[in-house]
């Protein structure tokens, strides 16, 4: 088993003969890797991947034998989800709708009320979506034991459905639900047919998508509606996902820790990096001199450590890496 120093010669090596080459061959893609037709709609404007961009992103997972991955919201956009930050296409940018903080969940019924609400709304459109070109691409990676770990920010649980399985949620799942007074976890769906059943005449409609199911609604759409509780306790529901204002589970970070440090290469697919909760294993694997490739439209917060960036769309290149 090769060491992290010699990943890192070896790594530096074929990046340096790939430099030399005054040709660059044709990249085949993966049989299982099926191209679709991507929706764009949320994805900011950019340019194909150089190939020679391609080819180092290439060498520098071939070369890897325990690769971590950490994925962010832009590998879901291709799958129709919005980001929040993209530049003109992102939540912030076309909207002053902006999600609920933790500690307002927690201590006003009314923001619960409002919260549940637009999630009802969100729910059947938000669990529908399906997993694109990357997220199939890392599954494929994973069953020929590329991937040692997935980490991803995303709450849509499309790694899951595209098959993964060697997954971290590092924000949770919008698909379960817990109570924050005993231990219940129950699925999402679950709670869906609580509501209806609870709210039989209350009807909402809305037009925007945020990327935890939150839609848009007004105070008068909200009037009425009714909360569900914890059916075993009476207490308050949350999704499992971690919202704005709260922190990743301890015990969630020092796991993710543990699989970092049996990584020998770390590669981040569709994440600017804003948020210190992946950024903080970005910064880990630098320091312990491990390889790092970034992969996203547009700067991120760790390109200064990275060792290899594209600044191209992840459906774009993630399908012609060759294995």
């Amino acid at each position: 088993m090769k060491s992290i120093e010699t990943v890192n010669m070896l790594f530096r090596s074929v990046r340096s003969l790939s430099k030399t080459r005054l040709q660059i061959l044709p990249v085949r893609r993966q049989s299982n890797a099926v191209r679709a037709t991507p929706s764009l709609h949320f994805v900011p404007a950019s340019n194909p991947a150089e190939s020679q961009d391609i080819q180092e992103l290439q060498d520098f997972v071939r070369t890897s034998e325990r690769l971590l991955v950490i994925s962010g919201a832009g590998i879901s956009t291709e799958s129709g989800i919005p980001d929040y930050r993209s530049e003109g296409v992102g939540l912030y940018a076309r909207s002053d709708n902006r999600p609920v903080q933790y500690t307002d969940f927690l201590k006003s019924s009314r923001i619960r009320q409002r919260y549940w609400a637009r999630n009802y709304v969100g729910w059947p459109v938000f669990s529908s979506f399906s997993p694109n070109v990357s997220h199939k691409t890392l599954s494929s990676w994973e069953e020929v034991g590329k991937v040692h770990w997935l980490v991803t920010q995303n709450v849509d649980s499309l790694h899951v459905k595209a098959g993964s399985e060697k997954v971290t949620e590092l924000h949770g799942s919008a698909a379960r639900v817990m109570c924050l007074s005993c231990p219940a976890i129950i699925s999402r769906k679950e709670v869906q047919d609580r509501i209806r059943t609870l709210n039989p005449a209350w009807h909402a409609e809305s037009q925007e998508m945020a990327p935890d199911a939150d839609v848009f609604l007004t105070p008068e759409q909200i009037q009425g509606f009714i909360v569900p509780e914890c059916e075993k306790c009476g207490g308050v529901l949350k999704p499992q996902i971690v919202f704005f204002g709260d922190n990743v589970p301890k015990p969630t970070v020092q796991f993710v820790r543990e699989k970092l440090e049996e990584a020998d290469a770390m590669l981040v697919a569709g994440s600017s990096l804003q948020v210190y909760s992946a950024y903080r294993f970005v910064s880990a694997a630098h320091d312990q001199r491990k390889p790092i490739a970034i992969l996203n439209i547009g700067p991120t917060r760790g390109d200064r450590l990275a060792d290899v960036k594209v600044s191209a769309r992840c459906g774009d290149v993630l399908p012609q890496i060759q294995l």
